[in-house]
């Protein structure tokens, strides 16, 4: 007997993109587009936004998010539908960026824990940003699976609060966005 399933399509694969958005920069753009994705069920894997082009009053927005083929296309088409944004570009359809992500990450310890977490942090590369007699703040700028490392190994070593920037990401190439 066969079950009533087996001549269903296979589920399309979600995959993650990151998406450079160029928008006006005034009051109620980020949250216009952040109500898009809500709105409409799209989750938001992580969000940067700011001022890169001072004179003209325009602002680049990155969005990483994940979904199938369809979802990404409609993402983008009802992006570039809001009156603010200027150029929707998938990046990752575009071919290999650069993406990096800036963590700042305390942890507190003494003796031994302290000794070892800056041994661990000295093997990451990342930074001292700060220190105390009982607490460390590390700061360290890789991709998002370098941070999630870092962090997920701190985590012995007395970690104490993360916070995270997000993804920034550019194109590879000469050509601007």
């Amino acid at each position: 007997m066969s079950s009533i399933y087996s001549d269903a399509p296979p589920p399309t694969p979600e995959t993650r993109h990151t998406l450079a958005i160029i928008v006006d920069n005034e009051p109620g753009v980020l949250a216009r587009i952040a109500g898009l994705f809500s709105g409409r069920g799209y989750n938001i894997e992580s969000l940067t936004v700011s001022e890169t082009q001072h004179e003209a009053h325009l602002s680049r927005i990155t969005i990483v998010t994940a979904g199938t083929h369809a979802v990404i296309q409609q993402i983008k088409a009802q992006l570039s539908r809001l009156v603010p944004v200027h150029r929707v570009t998938d990046l990752t359809v575009e071919g290999a960026a650069v993406e990096r992500e800036l963590v700042l990450l305390k942890v507190a310890g003494q003796g031994d824990e302290r000794v070892e977490a800056l041994r661990l942090a000295q093997a990451f590369g990342a930074r001292t940003a700060d220190a105390t007699l009982t607490s460390f703040v590390f700061e360290l700028t890789g991709t998002s699976e370098e941070v999630e490392r870092f962090i997920s190994v701190m985590a012995d070593c007395g970690l104490v609060e993360v916070s995270r920037t997000g993804i920034a990401a550019l194109s590879r190439g000469a050509e601007p966005l």
